[in-house]
């Protein structure tokens, strides 16, 4: 109970850190804000009976540190020196987006993310992975231009977070490289439209959910546990592949819906290069959703009657609601917009 209330609370000071920084209107208030945030989300990733876990946090702090001192460095350039047109000037703004892109885990700043994700919880990695990139975000739209300096990073993180997932065994590095690929297409959907990289998030974030409560459902850490279990039930590997390929933005799921926005957003821009270069390397993150959903579609099992079978619950009625629109979505969305 006492630890229950402890996560509650702190809970509660992360969110109302991330709330302070977005609605905060000085650059002062968001480094305040980005803070309280860090200092809450730091007890969380913790646990007195495992010291990886411990070791994950301090990495996770030191990083974090290192990005609000080169926030509040710049913030002090900006005041000393550029007073006017402070946006203008390259140098303050770069600085700026790579503390920013440092906080996040965006390429490439990226190689604390994998790390600290292998060792903590599935819940803590959600966070990480949606809730933790939402201030950061905001923050990066005050700055956002397109140069060569945001074109080069956007193309790191679709390349690293493709070839970073490749040789993974581990589910959990498996999702942070695929956070990273993902928040080069946000990025690149922000130098147009603040709203369009809000409905990637929204999208990222429930598909995000669905599978991270599987996995923690299921208590699946490593690829192996994938192929050798023999006691999912079909209705269960279904959710958990129509998810997976629904967030790797397979054309007929939801996923790919703000994925097709964003691409026809840069061609009408005149960025055909850059959008060439982030499908072809996107469809290798695809590839290994395909290798983990790959004992849901090709290997058959014995469904022995003996086995124990996880039971249809509130939760798997739920995620499998949520599957079905992330399935369906696109179908969905796609005959709306003949109608208008």
């Amino acid at each position: 109970m006492y630890n229950n209330s402890m996560k509650l609370l702190f809970l509660s000071s992360l969110m109302m850190g991330s709330i302070l920084s977005i609605s905060s209107n000085s650059w002062l208030g968001i480094w305040m804000g980005l803070e309280i945030n860090l200092l809450s989300i730091i007890p969380m990733l913790t646990d007195n009976k495992n010291l990886v876990i411990n070791e994950s946090a301090i990495k996770y702090f030191i990083i974090q540190s290192m990005a609000s001192t080169m926030l509040l460095m710049s913030i002090l350039i900006i005041q000393m020196k550029y007073t006017m047109w402070w946006d203008k000037k390259n140098i303050p703004s770069m600085m700026i987006m790579s503390s920013m892109m440092m906080k996040m885990g965006a390429a490439p700043f990226h190689f604390w993310l994998p790390e600290v994700m292998s060792s903590t919880s599935w819940i803590n990695c959600f966070m990480l992975m949606t809730w933790q990139k939402i201030a950061p975000m905001m923050t990066l739209s005050y700055c956002i231009k397109m140069s060569s300096f945001l074109f080069v990073l956007i193309m790191m993180g679709i390349i690293i977070g493709a070839m970073g997932g490749l040789n993974q065994t581990s589910l959990k590095q498996i999702m942070a490289y695929s956070s990273i690929s993902h928040l080069s297409w946000m990025i690149s959907s922000m130098i147009n439209s603040e709203n369009m990289w809000e409905f990637y998030f929204m999208v990222y974030s429930t598909l995000n959910l669905i599978i991270v409560l599987m996995f923690k459902t299921m208590n699946l850490l490593f690829l192996n546990q994938m192929y050798s279990t023999s006691y999912f039930k079909t209705e269960i590997k279904f959710i958990l592949m129509t998810s997976l390929l629904s967030l790797g933005g397979l054309p007929p799921m939801m996923g790919f819906l703000p994925k097709w926005i964003i691409i026809q957003m840069l061609i009408n821009n005149k960025m055909t290069i850059m959008v060439l270069l982030m499908i072809m390397f996107t469809t290798i993150t695809l590839y290994y959703y395909m290798r983990i959903s790959f004992s849901a579609i090709i290997m058959l099992h014995n469904e022995n009657s003996w086995l124990m079978s996880i039971k249809m619950n509130k939760l798997m009625m739920i995620l499998s609601i949520l599957s079905t629109i992330s399935m369906m979505g696109l179908i969905c969305t796609s005959n709306l917009m003949l109608f208008y």
